[in-house]
């Protein structure tokens, strides 16, 4: 990204936060404002709207408290989202696709943007893996809550005798790394191949090689793109890929030894099973590692995770 790009996507995050807390203000004002109303007319029907006025204030509030937190060097970076089917077939894929949906929803209510960047679809239905990135302000730093292994419990609908199945699928989360960075990587320890690009896609897919796969040798990384229009834009996504995914080790590395030290957090730790969506013989949706939970399932993978994201960062 040149340089009129980053200073375009600066102006804009600050806009953007600048609005949020204006807009803060002025809730507060119009809440300020009925209640004075409401004790100087004696006017007990303005009380729904206090209240419903006030709710808003509050999320708005404890949201832009949450948002102070969040201060990591990568933080205010767009994401990029990997998931994995785990053992398990069609069911294991069928929960992938879910998940797909869920984070697709998610940012559809924040207002971020969704980039396809490589999709394996699975065997009869679901997703055996999928890649995508997330643009919108502080999209890293939300959405690396939800990195770890997604467990599914239900009455699958792919068994004839109705039989109670257990999914998995991984969720991976890394910034997306426009800016230079001290990760250094050279020509050497990369691998790069080309391949042709598979589903969807412009008159030139299945006829030229444009998608990219770059292994980096000495950490054995492999990133791939295949939905840029063009094999360079494929290459240069790639390699903002595999930038974050370094940097995304470090991070790990040192939240380690952050949870070492605190003692009392080490349940919250980057790659072990986070979180249980079960449906059969019971409905709840349960974080491991802060223990919030709610019975709104359906709710939950429509893409109302707002409230565990938020749970984990001001526990972690």
């Amino acid at each position: 990204m040149d340089k009129a790009k980053r200073v375009g996507k600066r102006l804009k995050e600050l806009t953007d936060k600048l609005d949020f807390y204006n807009g803060i203000v002025k809730t507060g004002e119009e809440l300020d404002g009925l209640i004075e109303l409401t004790e100087a007319e004696n006017d007990a029907s303005l009380l729904p709207d206090i209240q419903s006025l006030y709710k808003k204030f509050k999320k708005d509030t404890d949201e832009l408290s949450l948002s102070t937190m969040l201060r990591g060097e990568y933080d205010g970076c767009n994401a990029v989202i990997s998931l994995h089917a785990g053992a398990g077939g069609t069911e294991a894929q069928d929960w992938a696709e879910m998940l797909y949906r869920m984070y697709t929803r998610y940012c559809e209510r924040r207002g971020y943007s969704v980039r396809l960047y490589d999709m394996l679809e699975g065997d009869g239905a679901g997703l055996k893996s999928v890649t995508f990135g997330v643009d919108g302000c502080n999209a890293y730093g939300y959405l690396k809550a939800e990195k770890g292994v997604h467990r599914l419990v239900r009455i699958s609908p792919f068994d004839s005798n109705s039989r109670r199945h257990t999914s998995f699928a991984s969720v991976e989360i890394i910034p997306e790394i426009e800016q230079d960075t001290d990760i250094e990587i050279r020509a050497e320890d990369l691998r790069i191949d080309t391949y042709r690009s598979g589903g969807a896609g412009g008159q030139h897919v299945n006829k030229t090689e444009s998608a990219i796969r770059i292994t980096h040798i000495p950490s054995g990384i492999v990133v791939q793109c295949q939905n840029e229009r063009s094999q360079i834009q494929n290459r240069e996504t790639a390699m903002r890929m595999l930038k974050g995914k370094l940097v995304e080790i470090r991070e790990r590395e040192n939240m380690d030894k952050a949870a070492q030290i605190k003692g009392e957090m080490k349940k919250i730790e980057w790659g072990s099973q986070i979180r249980s969506y079960v449906f059969h013989p019971y409905s709840m949706v349960k974080d491991h590692r802060t223990g919030f939970e709610t019975a709104d399932v359906y709710g939950v993978l429509d893409g109302e995770i707002q409230d565990f994201i938020e749970d984990y960062l001001r526990k972690a």
